[in-house]
């Protein structure tokens, strides 16, 4: 009797959990967030509104709000014997991995660890919010032979985020648009590293444990990483046109083009992009040179001719994070801690109502 389940490689179109926090609707070309739509969500509120919807399922009142920025202001600040760790990594440690260790050392100034209530892990939520800009610029800093710099809590959340990685107190009109890349990021249903955060949340694990899976999933050049691998490749030329002359010799080699396609996005542009696009359109405005904007339109055009693809959030926010002096190694990093109030909802929720998950496989080996 053939006792074979259905396969289905990468688990394409599995449905592997219900919640209440996010949901791509590809056919009406939506990203719903615990009832709103994120691309609305980026033209009226910031980052810190989304995290408190993710994590509390309601937009705050400007109350909520300075509650809010006040109790991360009072987090920004890690151990000092988290940077002495940090300065132990070796110079060849990727930014990735550091910020791993970072994250993973937080877990043992928890005293309440073992506690894994709803309320319990929202305050660790908002804690590690706190905290991860701190972990994630110096973590790059010191495995670079850099000094750590210490957070301004008299800075909004996202402007002191862009001051420790820059050095210089940002304008308005850079905080919003760093802001908007955060807020893009911030969550998105259920890719590899949200899938991995729950399924270790599903043993029981801690949130720490979790999100420390998650980063390692995240660092995975199929998942995380793209928006590094394009700065990269605009880099390499200096015109839209030399552009399209690489990405068709590229093509023409059967390379991988990163920022382009994605497993739930297959005929239609990923809506964060398009806002990434008009941000970048903003910077280039402001600096006077729409070089980038020109290369960036020149592959996408390339790619849908050539391929049928279209850009993911990745290809857009790339150059924005370029022209706003962020290194191109803090790229990857700074998506997982913009991630991290999506990831921390996640594995509230699978602590809530969890069972472990413990799937079968289809034996094709040898007969026996």
């Amino acid at each position: 009797m053939d006792t074979k389940e259905k396969y289905v490689p990468g688990l394409a179109g599995v449905v592997a959990a219900e919640t209440t926090i996010s949901f791509l609707d590809t056919e009406q070309e939506k990203i719903i967030i615990r009832g709103h739509e994120l691309i609305e969500l980026s033209q009226q509120h910031d980052y810190l509104e989304i995290a408190h919807l993710l994590l509390e399922g309601t937009l705050p009142d400007s109350n909520e709000k300075t509650n809010l920025q006040e109790k991360l202001n009072g987090e920004y600040d890690i151990p000092q014997n988290v940077l002495k760790i940090l300065e132990l990594l070796s110079e060849n440690t990727h930014p990735m991995d550091a910020l791993r260790t970072g994250l993973s050392a937080l877990s043992g100034y928890d005293n309440d660890l073992d506690n894994r209530s709803s309320e319990v892990n929202k305050q660790r939520a908002y804690r590690l919010l706190g905290k991860l800009p701190a972990i994630t610029v110096n973590s790059y800093r010191l495995i670079n032979g850099q000094e750590a710099v210490k957070p301004d809590q008299n800075l909004s959340y996202s402007a002191n985020f862009l001051y420790m990685i820059t050095g210089e107190k940002p304008e308005d009109w850079q905080t919003e648009i760093f802001d908007r890349s955060l807020l893009l990021y911030s969550e998105h249903e259920m890719p590899n590293s949200t899938f991995t955060a729950r399924v270790i949340a599903s043993t029981n694990a801690d949130l720490y444990g979790a999100l420390t899976g998650g980063v390692a999933s995240l660092k995975g050049n199929l998942h995380g990483g793209a928006n590094e691998a394009v700065m990269y490749m605009l880099n390499e030329v200096k015109s839209a046109a030399a552009f399209e002359e690489l990405l068709m010799k590229k093509l023409s080699q059967k390379e991988k083009i990163m920022g382009f396609g994605h497993r739930v996005y297959m005929k239609k542009m990923d809506p964060r992009a398009l806002v990434m696009k008009q941000s970048l359109k903003e910077l280039c405005d402001k600096k006077g040179d729409h070089t980038l904007l020109e290369m960036c339109e020149a592959g996408e055009k390339v790619m849908r001719e050539e391929k049928g693809l279209y850009p993911n959030l990745d290809y857009y926010a790339a150059p924005v994070y370029w022209m706003l002096g962020i290194p191109i190694g803090l790229y990857t990093p700074i998506f997982f801690s913009a991630r991290t109030a999506g990831l921390c909802a996640h594995v509230i929720e699978q602590h809530e109502n969890n069972r472990l998950f413990r799937p079968r496989v289809n034996y094709v080996g040898n007969s026996y």
